[in-house]
């Protein structure tokens, strides 16, 4: 019997089986563990350089100059991969990166200048090898060349967004149980662990092959240059196949693809913001140790809306969906400024996190079918750094605010982040591939694959 008689829930279910399916139960497990040292740098660096220097402005600094790096490389990381494959690049970069924190610890440990644990910082963060992005991005293209269908796909995006959510729920945790158990240096020698071990394990697992970039003709590249632009069609002429590979590589990003990376770095900011808000009024009512569980409660709500993105029917489209998670995040963002109380924030912040994953889900989805097969990676480093800067500006401005005026200020500007995030998605029209707006999720144009 199919699917279509069973309730709801089973084809979820039996859609989440065939995803992991597609690589195997192995690769989500290596990749969420390569995901913890991204989530746990950022937030660690700033407890370790706090601990050993006393300073909170060294601390800043530091972790201000390692997402800095990662925001300046992660597009970098996204290119070289679409370029050369996943496996060379992951392997070095998880290995660079692994050298990299370990040298930031040791710096911290010693006692170096604050210049220089900067510079240590920003080599961090420029080393991250991206495991989330490529993860995602390696999850498409073997559904794809599956020929699996749309939901599937789908089912795909809201399995990753998953993983990093709770990647970005469990490191800060593991990071401040560190730091209250023994040192954050302990923390931080595990991330570079698990950089070298499990980015290396997903660097060499057999479907980087599969994920590889394909090696097509010219005849094969022809389409598409054609469907990248009609200022293209007249380079078809070129003989040879380095430079039918190379065009097709680099592809232009249609226009709306801007804007749903400056969507991604609004949402960005209301995670900064909120964070900053979060630290601040947990701090003034005295009960900072908190404000790490209330960020937690936010992020596995966020998680379990995005595992229910899969049972979302079909008809409801990409830019509907894109409107109704943006105008939820901007409603039930609007009870953040006047919260108190501690039993407030948690309730608020919770129900908060019902929007963000919806939001990071549909995005994505939307910079997938949108950009070019050749450039997907490259895209969704460049979306992973728009988060990730975002947040980290936002965290600098709204900290500042939440000194100088209170919690509410850091809240407001949450506030006015989301709204400007529904904003957008009222007046963007994303395109597909082929440059035709679609109605469903990552309906892109098909890429006809060589056989």
């Amino acid at each position: 019997m199919g699917t279509t008689g069973k309730p709801g829930r089973h084809r979820t279910r039996d859609t989440y089986r065939r995803v992991i399916g597609l690589t195997g139960p192995l690769l989500p497990c290596v990749s969420f563990l390569g995901r913890l040292p991204t989530a746990t740098i950022q937030f660690g660096s700033v407890l370790l350089v706090a601990r050993t220097s006393g300073s909170l402005g060294a601390a800043g600094l530091t972790g201000g100059a390692l997402a800095l790096g990662q925001v300046a490389c992660g597009p970098l990381v996204g290119r070289l991969a679409d370029r050369h494959g996943q496996r060379p690049v992951v392997l070095a970069f998880s290995l660079a990166g692994a050298l990299a924190v370990a040298a930031l610890v040791t710096g911290a440990l010693a006692g170096l200048p604050t210049p220089v644990l900067a510079l240590l910082g920003a080599a961090a963060g420029a080393t991250v090898p991206l495991v989330g992005p490529l993860a995602r991005a390696r999850l498409i293209v073997l559904a794809r060349r599956a020929d699996a269908p749309e939901t599937v796909v789908g089912a795909a995006l809201s399995f990753e967004s998953t993983l990093d959510e709770l990647s970005f729920v469990l490191g800060p945790a593991l990071v401040g149980l560190a730091a209250v158990l023994a040192h954050p240096a302990y923390a931080m020698a595990a991330a570079a662990a698990l950089a070298a071990t499990c980015g290396s394990a997903f660097a060499l697992h057999r479907t980087a092959r599969a994920a590889a970039p394909a090696r097509v003709a010219p005849d094969r590249a022809a389409p598409a240059r054609v469907a990248a632009g009609p200022g293209r069609a007249a380079a078809s002429g070129h003989a040879g196949p380095r430079p039918a590979r190379m065009r097709a590589r680099r592809a232009p990003m249609p226009r709306c693809v801007p804007a749903l990376f400056t969507a991604l770095a609004l949402q960005g900011a209301v995670f900064g913001a909120c964070q900053a808000g979060i630290t601040a009024l947990t701090a003034r009512l005295g009960q900072q140790d908190q404000a790490g569980l209330v960020y937690a409660a936010m992020g596995v709500m966020s998680a379990v809306a995005g595992l229910a993105m899969a049972a979302v029917p079909k008809r409801v489209g990409a830019r509907t969906r894109w409107r109704l998670a943006t105008a939820a995040g901007c409603a039930l963002s609007l009870p953040l400024p006047g919260t108190s109380g501690l039993p407030g924030l948690y309730a608020v912040v919770t129900v908060l996190g019902v929007a963000y994953a919806p939001h990071l889900i549909t995005v994505f989805g939307l910079v997938e079918r949108a950009v070019a097969p050749s450039r997907l990676a490259e895209a969704m480093g460049v979306a992973t750094s728009a988060l990730v800067g975002g947040q980290a500006l936002a965290v600098a401005v709204t900290g500042r605010l939440a000194e100088t005026h209170g919690p509410w200020a850091a809240f407001t500007a949450a506030s006015t982040a989301a709204g400007l995030a529904f904003v957008l998605a009222l007046t963007v029209r994303p395109t597909t591939y082929a440059g035709e707006p679609g109605k469903t999720p990552h309906a892109r144009v098909r890429d006809a694959q060589p056989r």
